[in-house]
């Protein structure tokens, strides 16, 4: 299991950072993660990626509910896929991404959790359905709601 998590740790990263908006933040909440990973196992029967992200989704609620704001959005390269780039188009990328990531705070919470984990992590419907424990017609549905929405704020 401990190969199978230090291999998952990457993406749950990144999973973290896409809700909590802030680097400290999603390493925080991606300790507690994996401590309750590690402390408690994983329910026979249960894929260990689809428990962790479970788990770290919602350990994040948890945090989010008892704090009832969103923190500041922090991007960090460590986190982002592509390579540094130098120049106008790093600027313009940077400024765009952070254009994004202020339109998604303004989404209701069902909605942005179903769009960072099929943006953000590449899951499928059926994947995040069995994730946060709802049809797949509902992911569908919160996901067309969310492009929807922020496809209007964007463009405003």
């Amino acid at each position: 299991m401990k190969a199978e998590l230090l291999e998952l740790l990457p993406a749950l990263r990144r999973y973290a950072w896409s809700m909590t908006h802030s680097v400290h933040d999603a390493d925080d909440l991606l300790q507690g993660t994996v401590e309750r990973l590690l402390r408690k196992g994983v329910p026979d029967g249960v894929e260990l990626a689809r428990w962790a992200f479970t788990v770290c989704r919602n350990l994040w609620i948890d945090e989010y509910r008892s704090r009832k704001t969103w923190q500041t959005t922090e991007l960090d390269p460590d986190l982002t896929e592509a390579g540094q780039v130098d120049g106008e188009k790093a600027v313009q990328t940077q400024m765009q991404l952070k254009q994004v990531m202020t339109a998604m705070r303004k989404l209701p919470e069902e909605q942005q959790m179903v769009l960072n984990m099929v943006s953000v992590q590449g899951l499928s419907y059926q994947e995040v359905a069995n994730s946060l424990d709802i049809p797949v017609g509902t992911v569908m549905s919160r996901l067309a709601r969310a492009r929807g929405k922020l496809t209007e704020i964007l463009n405003t």
